[in-house]
């Protein structure tokens, strides 16, 4: 064992199973049994699956506290634990704990683990239980490949900041249409709509793919940009194909991308600055005009939100520093 394995934590990231949540709700399995089943659903599925990811949970540990100091972290609360700057953090998937622990981590490396792969596809979760001591094993002696990952990142003007994975969201809490001031390489435009879309590389093939596959005024845009300067009509075609077929971006990819949901053009709101690529150098701005229920969240996690209300102002751009998936 080196040396790096006896003195360096590995800290193993799992998460409540819809069973343990619905117990959570109706206090007992018999309860919650009674409530699924009145509904018409399969309750086994439940059991099953808590009993495979238990069972995942139990062999992942005995492998790990083989091999170095393990401490178990619930998922919930990854924000708030200090992770050391030599810690190898271990996931127990599904690929939606990998995102969300990837942005708490300062480039520890990251081990996605799939403790059930007849259930999860696990594009983030490369790894078997099974598996799990020899990958981490080789790891702490740095004989493992690691993926970087770019992240975005948003900072307000009141000092307060947030990291994304896959995506950024910025618009309203409910569903009512949000009002912003956008502004990207010194265009400006008052805005109304669904919210705005952020996306890493890593993220392209969820939600960026989603919107550019059903929103014509995107691909209009993303069409004006092809053409708007000869030297980036390539590379920019090359990209929007790539994720329009689902293929994606590389996970380093050294831009995101942003677009608007729904753009509403009035008589005080326009629809032109809908899509468009932020880079190191060209951060895009956007400036509140809602009065409440204004929030910015990242990576589907809404209950993990900045508020964003009349006056602030929003800053995304890359984040300084990078996730590390190993593979």
């Amino acid at each position: 064992m080196s040396s790096r394995g006896s003195e360096n934590r590995i800290i193993l990231i799992k998460r409540k199973t819809r069973l343990e949540e619905l117990v959570v709700r109706y206090n007992t399995i018999q309860q919650a049994q009674f409530y699924i089943e009145r509904l018409g659903a399969d309750f086994s599925d439940y059991l099953s699956e808590d009993f495979q990811y238990r069972k995942a949970v139990e062999t992942t540990v005995t492998e790990l506290s083989a091999i170095g100091r393990l401490q178990v972290l619930e998922r919930q609360h990854v924000p708030n634990f200090i992770f050391g700057a030599e810690d190898t953090v271990v996931v127990l998937g599904q690929d939606g704990l990998v995102a969300n622990t990837l942005k708490y981590l300062q480039e520890q490396p990251l081990i996605g683990v799939n403790p059930d792969p007849l259930r999860w596809d696990g594009v983030l979760l490369p790894f078997r239980v099974k598996e799990v001591r020899q990958v981490v094993s080789e790891v702490l002696r740095a004989q493992r490949q690691v993926r970087e990952v770019t992240l975005a990142k948003v900072e307000l003007n009141d000092g307060q900041s947030l990291y994304g994975v896959n995506d950024l969201f910025i618009g309203r809490r409910t569903h009512v249409s949000a009002r912003y001031q956008l502004e990207l390489n010194g265009q400006l435009e008052q805005q109304s709509s669904s919210g705005i879309i952020v996306s890493t590389g890593l993220g392209s093939t969820g939600w960026l793919k989603s919107v550019l596959a059903g929103a014509a005024g995107i691909v209009s845009r993303a069409a004006q940009m092809q053409h708007a300067a000869a030297e980036q009509t390539a590379q920019v075609s090359a990209e929007i194909a790539a994720v329009s077929a689902g293929s994606g971006l590389a996970w380093n990819h050294p831009e995101l991308y942003f677009t608007v949901r729904e753009p509403f053009p009035s008589r005080t709101t326009s629809a032109e600055l809908v899509f468009g690529r932020i880079s190191s150098s060209l951060p895009l701005r956007i400036t509140s005009q809602m009065p409440e229920d204004g929030v910015i969240f990242s990576d589907g996690v809404e209950s993990d939100y900045l508020e964003f209300n009349s006056g602030v102002e929003a800053t995304v751009g890359l984040a300084e520093k990078t996730g590390r998936l190993v593979v």
